[in-house]
């Protein structure tokens, strides 16, 4: 199916109005309060598109347009839908606060217990997660920006007394947000000779160079990172593991953990965000929730967070601390990803995890992938470097038998269904080990598909990206959920994957909330100018210039009366001429188009000239 954001979007709100909706009331459901994550991603799917697609927006009664108050109807009209997002949004930032009233950011239902035998603590399900610190970023940044409007839209003194609220608390929550994602980043050490630096270094030398060799290729390269590292106090490391960083002899990771570190110092801030909690994770970064930090502090220094001033003074401060994180991760996993002179390390798929009882898996290839996409877009991407990972997206597709047929028990359904586990380490400290399922991998394909096609100006690449997008957006349509509760929503992984086992438990918020930021990455893409091709700019080039010179040609003969027909025509001629010229540089195919036409009716000019001149004159 062809990528249509708008009809795409509308169809989940639909969807996700009447499922969550009864008689324009919202209802959390049975598994509703029971994770932040699950919570916010439930509220992104709605609010996320709205302030990020001027088309959809909901935050101005007086431009909602008629096909999005049809998909939410039973929200309520145009006046009505602000109000609910506000009342909404006041028992989220309600739902998710401890009895001393601070932000709490719980994972819920979202932690499993690795022996499915066992019963998690209390505790254990309240541990804050990565996944909701960055969500609750984007979630933040989204709401501020829509009450920020809305407040200047209403004139109703209660309503703006519950946005001054709201804005408040959610201010509150971001901070902390913030915070706590300072203090779940971490740099892991360790030596060249034990298991995670053994692996490491075959990674790196991908059986073209010894250990020995690749671990002086990793020193090489990484020498500058290692200095940015070892002398930034800001990081907020100890001084031990700076030292350690500095050292010839260790190696080194970077990235988050899935919560709060253990040890992790607290962050001198003067907002009133509550007691920092005590960290449990183990100091060693993990792919995917590194991933998704990226995502999340991507958004504090997007172009509305900065339009909109939706940061105050000391979330200006945290932002740039959580910005210095960032970058060192990206340029880490990125030179991690494309280190060596032939082949790419991300290019073996799958991707071989250096952290401790990992599985090697393609979901780990994306990711870093992921990471290297969100490099790309930073640093403008060579030709080469995006066919490369063009190649690699076809294949974790293929791999992931999203564009390739199964076979008999075939391995790859697990990327789905039951999902790949990550381990928790760290979580046992209070009970039993926990782990961590990613189900997403189709929906976190395509988001970076979507990425990469307005990435790239090759039109090469980019048709490659968007029938592969094209590909995996049907793939995701089919498994949508067809009766029962959440129809419309995701996941009904047995629509393509018969073969799977069954699955019990809510519908997936994440796959739902990740459908929509990929919509919202489609209308970037269809926003931007085309790809132009040099191939057609030249052709349209010498056709502007065939027309110019025939129309000057029409023009020596005698003036038609500028309001007959032949008149019309001749100024209809200039004014296409005049619009083909002005749009060479941007839209060559359609200045080519208008050159062609313009060619063909000074053709039909010169015809009937000749056939009213008589013969022999």
């Amino acid at each position: 199916m062809q990528i249509n954001p708008r009809e795409c979007l509308l169809e989940i709100w639909r969807s996700l109005a009447r499922h969550s909706f009864r008689d324009g009331v919202w209802d959390w459901g049975e598994w509703g309060r029971s994770s932040s994550v699950a919570d916010a991603e439930r509220l992104l799917t709605l609010l996320y598109p709205a302030t990020e697609i001027p088309a959809v927006r909901l935050d101005d009664p007086d431009t909602t347009q008629q096909d999005v108050m049809e998909a939410l109807r039973r929200v309520g009209d145009a006046t009505e839908i602000p109000g609910t997002v506000v009342g909404i949004l006041a028992e989220f930032m309600e739902n998710h606060r401890g009895g001393n009233l601070d932000p709490t950011f719980a994972g819920g239902y979202y932690f499993v217990p690795e022996d499915p035998g066992q019963e998690l603590s209390k505790e254990q399900r309240e541990l804050g997660v990565v996944d909701s610190y960055s969500m609750s970023v984007t979630l933040c940044l989204a709401a501020l920006g829509f009450l920020n409007v809305y407040r200047g839209k209403t004139r109703r003194d209660a309503t703006i007394e519950r946005i001054d609220e709201l804005r408040a608390a959610t201010s509150l929550r971001l901070t902390a947000a913030m915070v706590s994602l300072l203090r779940s980043f971490t740099v892991n050490t360790f030596g060249f000779n034990s298991p995670q630096g053994q692996a490491l270094c075959r990674l790196v030398g991908q059986g073209q160079l010894s250990e020995r060799q690749a671990f002086q290729e990793f020193q090489r390269r990484f020498r500058p990172l290692r200095s940015v590292i070892s002398e930034s106090a800001v990081l907020g490391l100890e001084a031990e593991t700076r030292d350690r960083v500095n050292k010839d002899t260790q190696l080194f990771e970077c990235g988050w953990a899935w919560s709060l570190v253990k040890d992790a110092p607290t962050v001198p801030t003067p907002e009133q965000i509550g007691v920092q909690a005590e960290g449990v994770a183990h100091p060693a970064p993990h792919l995917y929730f590194t991933v998704v930090a990226l995502d999340g502090i991507q958004d504090l220094f997007s172009e509305r967070t900065l339009t909109l001033g939706l940061l105050n003074a000391e979330q200006q401060r945290l932002a740039e601390a959580l910005r210095l994180r960032w970058e060192i991760t990206q340029q880490y996993w990125s030179g991690i990803a494309r280190i060596g002179e032939g082949s790419w390390p991300l290019e073996d798929i799958p991707w071989r995890s250096t952290g401790d009882g990992q599985p090697e898996s393609e979901y780990f290839s994306l990711s870093v992938a992921s990471i290297l996409v969100h490099d790309l877009v930073r640093r403008r991407a060579t030709d080469d470097d995006l066919a490369r990972i063009v190649t690699v997206m076809e294949r974790l597709a293929e791999r992931g038998r999203i564009t390739s047929r199964m076979t008999p028990d075939d391995r790859a359904i697990g990327l789905h269904n039951p999902g790949v586990f990550l381990s928790l380490r760290g979580s046992e400290s209070l009970g039993p080990a926990m782990r961590w399922t990613m189900t997403d991998f189709s929906a976190q394909l395509l988001k970076r598909t979507i990425q990469l096609s307005y990435l790239s100006r090759n039109v090469g690449s980019r048709e490659r990206l968007l029938t592969l997008g094209e590909r995996i957006l049907d793939h995701l349509w089919q498994r949508r959920i067809r009766d029962g509760e959440g129809v419309g929503l995701w996941d009904n992984v047995h629509a393509v994957y018969p073969q799977s086992p069954d699955r019990q438990g809510p519908l997936s918020w994440s796959i739902t909330e990740r459908v929509a930021e990929c919509m919202v990455a489609a209308n970037i893409l269809y926003t931007q100018p085309p790809v132009r091709s040099p191939e057609l700019e030249s052709a349209a080039r010498s056709l502007l210039g065939e027309a110019t010179h025939l129309l000057g040609n029409e023009q020596m003969e005698p003036a038609p009366v500028p309001t007959s027909e032949e008149g019309i025509l001749l100024k209809s001629i200039e004014a296409d001429l005049r619009r083909a010229r002005q749009i060479l540089g941007r839209q060559p195919g359609t200045s080519f188009a208008l050159a062609q036409r313009v060619l063909v009716r000074l053709d039909s000019l010169a015809r009937a000239r000749e056939s009213s001149t008589p013969r022999g004159v």
